[in-house]
């Protein structure tokens, strides 16, 4: 039961500020959904750093790797937001910048996961 309350305290403080990353005042008339990129992958950094840092320190609590991977990672990233911003380029016409925005997504996450690996390893 702790450990659910770990995670829901980590999700508690991810979704918080995932809201508030979208209350920024960025005009995306253009179309393009920065922010949740933006989220996306700070979210892929951050949970490229607390897996290194846990497999880099065995001692260190499972609780913290539930907080932060589980929790914080869970609430703050927004695969369903990227699904849905996706889906409403395609229909919307906006098909290059789709694809584009799928690319992107994916190549910048995995990429600042190995960051985030890197710089606990290096």
């Amino acid at each position: 039961m702790l450990n659910c309350l770990v995670v829901g305290i980590g999700g508690f403080v991810g979704s918080v500020l995932r809201y508030l990353v979208g209350r920024i005042p960025i005009d995306e008339a253009y179309v393009f959904p920065i922010k949740t990129l933006a989220v996306n992958i700070i979210a892929a950094l951050i949970i490229g750093v607390v897996a290194a840092h846990v497999a880099r320190n065995p001692a260190l609590s499972s609780r913290f790797d539930l907080l932060f991977r589980a929790g914080f990672c869970g609430g703050f990233s927004t695969f369903s937001a990227f699904s849905l911003e996706t889906v409403r380029l395609f229909t919307g016409g906006h098909w290059m910048m789709a694809v584009c925005y799928i690319v992107i997504s994916v190549a910048a996450c995995a990429g600042a996961v190995v960051l985030g690996s890197w710089l606990i390893n290096a």
